[in-house]
């Protein structure tokens, strides 16, 4: 059975994709916080620091998915965002023995808009430099807005699923810029993925890496005004809208030009946005 690691096996993306690997895999987990699902070891580690703990496993796979992920919060404190991405990978990378290194990168690392796409992108540099110099296999993902429930609730507090789904005990849910001239109805517009087509993704890469950057979306794009309104739907509740003034670091569209052969259509809109937490 290989051995597996997963960092930021506690988040959003990373339970779900434990739970996945699952009895398939042998799955180790490094993260700051104790992992949601049972994992065959755990690894309670920050990678802005000392993972020397890791130098004396071999894994087969590495799947590298800790970072900071929140884009205004990059703007305000740009340089954690640097020590977390950039340096936090390179520090794993020193560190690591592996033949086969998964990284998970960003659809804002194409724009470098925000601090956030500028450290992520910054990651991918490092990853492909060092794969070429030991020969190591890698694929780098990168993510578009990833959303959807199969177990776990999002944890990023500047996603749409995250506040889609705070709203439902607020009442009220803020979208943040209204007046894009490139949108149909002025908020933002993005290319959705479910976390568990990202998860399948990921998986798939265990065995085939591509040694390339892969983009992760569907190449649609929906508005932000859109994906609320059609939550309620999905979900039979109500809550206020507020139209609120633009963020720094959005881009004000984010849809993938080109699908990758490694992302695959599993799910409908509806399902992306049902709440659904068995």
């Amino acid at each position: 059975m290989k051995k597996i690691l997963v960092t930021g096996c506690s988040g959003y993306i990373g339970s779900h994709l434990c739970h996945l690997l699952s009895g398939t895999y042998e799955i180790h987990g490094l993260d700051i916080k104790p992992p949601k699902v049972k994992i065959d070891k755990f690894y309670n580690l920050d990678i802005r620091y000392s993972v020397d703990e890791l130098a004396e496993e071999q894994y087969d796979a590495v799947i590298h998915l800790a970072a900071l992920v929140n884009v205004s919060e990059s703007e305000k404190d740009p340089i954690d965002y640097y020590l977390t991405n950039t340096f936090g990978t390179m520090g794993l990378l020193h560190i690591i023995d592996t033949p086969n290194f998964i990284f998970a990168s960003t659809g804002a690392a194409e724009g470098c808009m925000s601090a956030y796409g500028v450290s992520k992108r910054a990651g991918e540099d490092v990853v492909r430099q060092l794969a070429k110099q030991r020969f190591m296999e890698y694929t780098i993902f990168r993510f578009y807005n990833v959303i959807g429930s199969g177990g776990f609730e999002p944890t990023n507090p500047d996603g749409l699923f995250y506040n889609l789904i705070k709203s439902m005990e607020t009442g009220e849910f803020n979208i943040y810029g209204y007046d894009y001239d490139e949108s149909p109805d002025g908020t933002c517009v993005r290319d959705y993925v479910h976390v568990m087509e990202i998860c399948e993704a990921l998986k798939l890469a265990i065995e085939k890496p591509s040694n390339k950057i892969e983009c992760l979306g569907h190449g649609i794009g929906h508005t932000v005004k859109d994906m609320v309104t059609r939550f309620m739907f999905v979900n039979d509740c109500d809550f206020l809208i507020n139209l609120k003034d633009r963020r720094p670091g959005d881009l004000p569209v984010s849809v993938l030009k080109e699908v990758s052969p490694y992302m695959k259509n599993l799910y409908s809109l509806d399902d992306l946005l049902k709440v659904d937490n068995k």
